[in-house]
């Protein structure tokens, strides 16, 4: 069942009901209610600082549970003439309209009569990782315990056997999306270490040892955070710190690799920080940013007479960063003579300056930077191959921003409080709307531009106040396509954004006026996404709705001969 579609959740919504004269809000014949996300993490910070982490997770755990039992009974209902798929497909569909998660199915095998069953799910915008990063930070081990038991409960509810599902992958442990596998009890070997947390357990007998944890888990948190001037603790933020912190104890030449905007002069920042060259001068020079015919005077300094206008003798970066270190951004911009010179000077560790016959010793930890390929500018010739050779000693690849999404909140909160001082003002922070933007948005800019956005929305929105979407993009972003309200009979419906009615209808008939064919959209569709995020296919699926696989299937299949 791979490349699974979702039938019309038009059934599903029809069935939610509003009666504000009473009180009530109904899902078929269930009572439900809306709840503040921000109060779904106060009771999980709350359970979780009390009881300790274990019996908070069995707590919310077992609640999920509860509530997945209940919507496979609804799914069983109101599908049961339909086939297999589509009638289990109901619990992820509800899933997304009760607002804890979006679901992509992945692939899904199931037959009730033999009981066999896989599914591989992909979860997006989960409350659960978000409200938990928001309290804690980043965490080791997956925290989406009340979806995972939503998933049980509904997927062994609707087996009719006990379907254990695990999370394998957590946007709160620093993944760009979650990622749930469920299979029988009986065939996962570690079954064990999870079916606890489906069981009923005395809360009282426990909470001292549980107290310990807690402690435990706040020394944990403590200890992982990385340099104050760096912020991450994402998957691939994480390793680019972790090679940073091990050249730090040594003298080996760094090259940082990224594109433009990710922080590349924060790394070597933190990592002359936490060298043992600390106590020295940090120097920092954008080969790019100046004249060819001054940069070899910048790097190693200038005798007095040596060219016309040289009135006095001045030392370059590299004495000035002597028993520091001297950090080169853009390198892959200097001219082949400086790149002849600065080869010598790694070799030798010594300088000349111009118009100077005299050698002079330095003590230079060099760091370099670049967001252009190397490789390639050595086989164009732009790039000396034995200068490459040097500093690729010990490549650090620094992700870009759209590869670390989960990091986005803490670069946030960095931000809202360095720019709340800088500009004397305070905001009560940023909207959960404005958040889900953020995370969808494809980052052309990298951190910087993240800076940009954050800082211009602080100027914008009001004192006291939240942060919208409008105070961060400076033009129109149309985010959500389509957008549910609730209609004059209660149920909900769909509506246009800005709220004009019949916008999909109108669209629709754009689309056929046109007279462009299904396969044809389809195409024109993906290269205008894969185009909005800048050549990323990860980016342009979560553009389009889908997964990166489902993406790929169908670019493979345009490609390949009828």
């Amino acid at each position: 069942m791979n490349d699974i579609r979702y039938p019309q959740n038009n059934d599903l919504r029809s069935l939610v009901h509003f009666c504000a004269e009473k009180g009530l809000i109904w899902l078929d014949e269930n009572r439900m209610i809306l709840m503040h996300v921000a109060a779904l993490a106060e009771l999980r910070k709350e359970l979780i600082n009390s009881v300790g982490i274990d019996q908070a997770r069995r707590i919310l755990t077992r609640m999920g549970y509860a509530s997945g039992v209940r919507d496979a009974e609804l799914a069983k209902k109101i599908r049961s003439g339909m086939s297999l798929k589509d009638a289990f497909v109901v619990g992820p569909q509800l899933h997304m309209l009760e607002g804890m998660v979006h679901v992509t199915p992945i692939e899904l095998d199931c037959d009730i009569e033999s009981g066999r069953f896989y599914g591989n799910f992909l979860w997006e915008n989960s409350c659960e990782a978000d409200v938990h990063v928001r309290e804690y930070g980043h965490a080791e081990h997956p925290v989406c315990w009340m979806e995972i038991g939503y998933a049980s409960g509904y997927t062994s509810a609707f087996m009719r056997r006990f379907i254990l599902f695990k999370e394998v992958e957590c946007t709160a442990t620093g993944s760009n999306h979650c990622r749930i596998v469920g299979k029988p009890v009986e065939e996962w070997p570690d079954a064990a270490e999870h079916t606890p947390y489906y069981e009923a357990d005395s809360i009282v007998g426990r909470m001292l040892e549980l107290r310990s944890q807690v402690d435990a888990l706040r020394a944990s948190l403590e200890r992982n955070l990385p340099r104050p001037n760096l912020i991450g603790a994402s998957s691939g933020f994480r390793h680019a710190y972790t090679l940073i912190d091990k050249a730090a104890a040594t003298q080996v030449t760094v090259l940082l690799l990224g594109e433009t905007g990710v922080g590349k002069e924060r790394f070597a920042r933190a990592l002359h920080e936490m060298s043992g060259r600390a106590a020295g001068p940090f120097v920092a020079i954008n080969c790019a940013a100046l004249p060819h015919d001054l940069i070899e005077s910048e790097l190693f300094g200038v005798e007095k007479g040596a060219f016309t206008g040289a009135q006095v003798s001045r030392m370059g970066k590299f004495e000035r960063a002597d028993g520091g270190t001297l950090f080169l951004d853009e390198i892959g911009e200097l001219p082949l003579a400086a790149q002849a010179k600065l080869l010598r000077v790694l070799q030798e560790g010594e300088i000349e300056r111009l118009g100077d016959e005299r050698t002079r010793k330095i003590n230079v930890r060099l760091v370099a930077a670049t967001n252009v390929d190397l490789q390639a500018a050595v086989k164009a010739g732009r790039f000396r191959s034995d200068l490459y050779y040097r500093l690729n000693v010990y490549p650090v690849v620094i992700p870009p921003l759209r590869e670390r999404l989960s990091d986005i909140p803490l670069l946030i909160e960095s931000m809202l409080q360095r720019f709340g001082a800088l500009h004397g003002k305070r905001v009560a922070g940023i909207t959960d709307k404005a958040l889900r933007a953020l995370k969808g948005y494809a980052w052309p800019g990298n951190i910087r531009e993240l800076e940009n956005m954050i800082e211009r929305g602080m100027i914008l929105a009001p004192q006291n106040e939240w942060i919208e979407i409008e105070h961060l993009f400076a033009g129109p972003q149309d985010f959500e396509a389509v957008r549910h309200g609730i209609d004059a009979t209660g149920n909900l419906a769909s509506e246009a954004p800005g709220g004009s009615e019949g916008g999909i209808e109108a669209l629709c008939n754009q689309v056929i006026n046109t007279g462009i064919g299904l396969d044809d959209l389809e195409q024109v569709l993906i290269q205008h996404a894969v185009k909005q995020s800048g050549g990323n296919l990860s980016g342009a699926a979560r553009l389009l709705g889908i997964t990166r696989p489902q993406l790929n299937y169908r670019l493979k299949k345009r490609e390949s001969p009828v």
